[in-house]
């Protein structure tokens, strides 16, 4: 059956934004102050407790309350993004979250505290969903997306890193609250450069959003990191961890199956009948585990057995964003259109376990220059090699309507890789370090360097899943499956790559 003549707005709207670059520079800097946001406040963490009074079990809270919110709301902010439209969600996350992070840098007392990161962490759901969508829908050529991808993966994989080094600085010259305060003139700034952002121009979602699905899905996403969080202070096994996970593991059976009936699904399971999107978020939940435990390490690491400040651990963060950056836009996007997201992410998997391998060779004699270095950059490599193929197989044969679910999935599986990967690590290198007979600065080594192996197995483990799952293709039906469709027509007809992943 021949598809109708496309729309008189169809070539207008597949033709290249002229201000996509700039787009793409706000919608970054968006999100390297998502990720600094999750890690920047680890090194105040004492100074907090210390000015506001905490209580020794109260101070997790500080990053829990940021980091519950954040990964339990991201199904339903995708959603909203796309009913909503991605744009002006994108505007009200910086909106929100400029005024929660004054809020939490001005707070009088940890509760204040506390409920001002959840406010944040809801808001960094309603950036994070939204700014993947504008990407991939804003850069319409595969080969300038691709750039795109990779600059704003390398972002987010270096923001995590740089809130170590940031953390340390502004707490050491201007104090714990400017790690909160920060983030106001650089939101203020993002929101002043969305006026010159191009409109979104993707199809939005008509109806009601699946109000049941949203409860499931982000009742249970939200139950999981919380059991999580909670674990490395009350263990896996005591009953309110156990609770709490057996809930959200109810929640999201419940959720799983609602998808399959309800008439509006909040995540359309079209979306996970792709094997290689499925590969792809499986790797970035590996990664994201394995990036934050090489966070803990090293930042034990160096403050307690090499005896460096915080500021001087925060800079031996840096060659971790400067690679990973580095390699995701210099080589990422040169080879990944020559061997295909598939090879991509199995090869960068495992070149970053190799990484994670050289950690568990560490001991009290190591360097940095000759030992921790040469981890750090072998790490690196395999996480800025992955990530744009990570990005590109999770958002790319999807309708641009679902682009903003889609980008929720891609983090979803990221928090949540990242939040019980951080918990079995530090689970494992306490119950390690206390079965070790030796020093406490010996024995708490012992803990850590054994921990590594639980990152380093789930990296492995992913590579394996993404050689089996994520199908190889050439770089011509690369290229045209990584195009969104522009126009409803497209989606109904079945035109474009856009229409397989429907």
């Amino acid at each position: 059956m021949q598809a109708p003549p496309p729309s008189p707005s169809t070539p207008q709207e597949q033709r290249p934004e002229p201000r996509r670059w700039w787009a793409l520079c706000v919608l970054g800097l968006a999100q390297l102050m998502i990720l600094l946001d999750s890690t920047i406040v680890n090194v105040a963490l004492p100074s907090m407790q210390r000015e506001l009074g905490m209580a020794d079990g109260d101070r997790p809270w500080v990053v829990t309350s940021y980091t519950v919110a954040f990964g339990g709301l991201l199904l339903l902010a995708g959603r909203v993004a796309d009913h909503a439209g991605r744009k002006r969600v994108f505007v009200s996350g910086l909106l929100g979250f400029t005024l929660a992070s004054a809020a939490a840098g001005a707070a009088p007392t940890a509760q204040a505290l506390f409920a001002a990161r959840a406010v944040q962490g809801a808001f960094a759901a309603l950036l994070a969903a939204s700014a993947l969508a504008l990407v991939a829908t804003t850069f319409t050529d595969p080969r300038e997306r691709r750039k795109a991808i990779a600059v704003f993966g390398a972002l987010g994989g270096a923001g995590a890193s740089l809130g170590v080094v940031l953390g340390g600085l502004l707490t050491q010259w201007l104090g714990w609250r400017w790690c909160l305060l920060v983030n106001v003139p650089v939101a203020l700034l993002a929101l002043l450069g969305t006026l010159w952002t191009p409109r979104d121009r993707a199809q939005r979602l008509t109806g009601r959003i699946d109000i049941a699905g949203a409860a499931l899905g982000c009742g249970g996403l939200t139950a999981l990191v919380y059991a999580c969080s909670r674990a490395e202070a009350q263990g896996w096994t005591s009953p309110g961890v156990l609770g709490v996970l057996l809930a959200g593991a109810v929640a999201l059976t419940a959720f799983a199956w609602w998808q399959t009936r309800a008439a509006a699904p909040l995540l359309p399971p079209r979306l996970m009948r792709d094997r290689r999107r499925v590969a792809s978020l499986l790797a970035g939940g590996a990664l994201m585990a394995g990036q934050l435990s090489v966070s803990l390490y090293l930042t034990y690491y160096l403050q307690t057995v090499l005896n460096w400040s915080a500021l001087a651990s925060g800079l031996g963060f840096l060659p971790i964003s400067l690679v990973t950056t580095a390699t995701a836009t210099q080589l990422g996007t040169r080879l990944l259109p020559r061997f295909g997201p598939r090879v991509m992410m199995t090869a960068g998997l495992c070149i970053s376990a190799c990484g994670l391998f050289q950690l568990t060779l560490l001991d009290p004699d190591s360097t940095y220059a000759a030992n921790v270095l040469p981890a750090l950059v072998t790490f690196s490599v395999g996480m800025g090699g992955s990530f744009l193929a990570i990005m590109t197989g999770a958002t790319s044969d999807v309708p641009a309507q679902d682009a903003g679910i889609a980008s929720a999935t891609v983090n979803s599986a990221q928090q949540m890789g990242g939040s019980i990967g951080s918990a079995v690590f530090n689970t494992v290198a306490a119950s390690a370090a206390a079965a070790f007979h030796g020093s406490p600065r010996a024995a708490t080594l012992h803990g850590f360097t054994s921990a590594v192996w639980i990152p380093l197995a789930l990296l492995l483990l992913a590579a394996v899943a993404t050689a089996t799952l994520a199908g190889h293709r050439s770089t011509r039906v690369y290229a045209r499956a990584n195009t969104f469709p522009r126009h409803p027509s497209e989606v109904k007809n079945g035109q474009g790559s856009g229409s397989r992943g429907a």
